[in-house]
């Protein structure tokens, strides 16, 4: 039986190759993503640590206040909270990214499966093609047999 030879093999190739891009690009989004999460729970830790110092420095109650060093203190917390609130923002944005990013990850699986589908409906009928034509071989190949003479005369049972 000859092998099986799937023209489209290219296409195959180039339809798998897009969506390796695609599972690259949405990898890099999601390691982005971490990377934004990771800072916005950094700037909620300055955060509570700043105002736990801060309340500490006000609420002392022996001797006076500070104020030059809790109004430095708070600017601090408030500095804190618009980086905190940038990257929440910038977050937002990135997941949107991301879902669009999925959906082209998922039509380039499609488009893959596709024409591995093809391939697969091409390949069983090759198969089932040259099954057909050893089978219709072999009942030649018998048919000629039985109707050769016997070269030494013979009887054969048949």
């Amino acid at each position: 039986m000859p092998p099986f030879r799937f023209k489209l093999q290219p296409v195959l190739d180039q339809r798998e190759r897009e969506e390796r891009e695609a599972q690259l690009a949405l990898a890099q989004l999601e390691l982005q993503r971490a990377e934004i999460e990771r800072a916005i729970r950094n700037h909620q830790l300055n955060i509570e640590r700043e105002q736990r110092e801060l309340v500490a420095a006000l609420g002392a109650g022996s001797g006076p206040v500070d104020l030059g060093s809790a109004k430095l203190q708070s600017n601090s917390a408030m500095r804190n909270r618009f980086d905190a609130q940038r990257r929440v923002l910038e977050l937002h944005g990135l997941m949107e990214r991301i879902g669009a990013a999925r959906n082209a990850l998922a039509q380039a699986a499609t488009r893959r499966k596709a024409v591995e589908t093809l391939r697969e409906k091409q390949r069983q009928e090759h198969f089932n093609r040259e099954s057909t034509r050893e089978a219709r071989d072999l009942d030649d190949l018998s048919v000629m047999r039985f109707a050769r003479p016997n070269p030494n005369g013979l009887e054969i049972d048949r």
